[in-house]
């Protein structure tokens, strides 16, 4: 498969009481979103709690994924890291797993410059053959990806998208500008996502998905195919998911509101903990707006 169009959730990684990966449940969650219409599944990325996942865990769940989807849905791995050995051996791991591509974030902490940026997914495109999307979010790595960068690796095989998680429209529009042409665009701000998608944009890597996969697959479609109207519609009932589901450090109010949904158990790992409770209304009021039933 080629990374698909429309909405990619970023999925969570459920957990059990004791931190332990929740794989029943983790199932559930693939099954409900091919359901629901969800065009692909990004697993252990930032939403995914891969900061925290053992390098045994992280190219498990890989494996694992790409095997209970079995074709039904594309699967991109969460391979980035601030190690390239390390993103390289998760890259590695991935292709050999048979993942249909790779997510790749920036180096985070280590502040490198834009060469060295370029040089480290250089490396990694020319090594391992699998289409690879590069990771902007600058707001969690202290890194930003320029654009003049973006747009020479964009001449490179194996990158074949960009995620970008700036937040920033200005910035989304003139990665389309420069880059569509050779690498598809993602928006990685759902608050932002339709309208990127409705200037050239090829979908979203949605945390908003988790929660409400088919209206995030219909606005999406909806946006591909320029119908202005009927995206802003549906995207109105997930405006307020798209500003609460952030109230806290992402994976963190996700991750409650599909415990509140019944969906996963409420374990998150250390050093990140349950949403604090002043925020809980919020999150609920957000998926009530959307029309997700709660369990009583």
């Amino acid at each position: 498969m080629s990374i698909p169009s429309g909405s990619l959730v970023a999925i969570v990684t459920p957990m059990c009481a004791d931190g332990s990966i929740d794989l029943p449940a983790f199932d559930k969650l693939i099954d409900w979103h091919i359901e629901a219409g969800t065009h692909g599944i990004v697993v252990v990325g930032t939403t995914g709690e891969s900061a925290t996942l053992s390098s045994k865990e992280h190219c498990s769940l890989v494996a694992h994924s790409v095997e209970y989807a079995n074709g039904r849905v594309p699967i991109i791995a969460g391979t980035g890291s601030n190690n390239t050995d390390e993103a390289l051996y998760f890259t590695e791991s991935a292709k050999n797993h048979g993942a249909d591509a790779c997510l790749l974030v920036t180096p985070y902490y280590n502040r490198p410059s834009q060469e060295g940026l370029y040089q480290h997914f250089k490396k990694i495109a020319q090594a391992v053959e699998i289409p690879q999307i590069l990771y902007n979010v600058p707001g969690r790595t202290a890194c930003d990806l320029a654009l003049e960068t973006v747009d020479r690796l964009a001449d490179l095989d194996n990158i074949a998208a960009i995620k970008d998680a700036t937040g920033d429209i200005s910035r989304g529009l003139e990665l389309i500008k420069t880059c569509a042409d050779r690498i598809a665009v993602y928006s990685g701000e759902d608050a932002i996502g339709r309208l990127l998608i409705l200037a050239g944009a090829a979908g979203s890597i949605s945390v908003t998905a988790n929660v409400a996969p088919a209206l995030m697959a219909q606005m999406c479609t909806f946006a591909l195919a320029g119908d202005k109207q009927a995206a802003q519609e549906v995207d109105s009932k997930l405006a307020l998911l798209h500003a609460n589901l952030f109230l806290e450090a992402n994976p963190v109010p996700v991750k409650w509101a599909l415990y509140k949904m019944g969906l996963i158990g409420p374990t998150i790992r250390l050093p990140l903990v349950e949403l604090d409770s002043k925020y809980q209304l919020q999150v609920s009021e957000a998926l009530v707006a959307a029309s997700i039933e709660l369990p009583t």
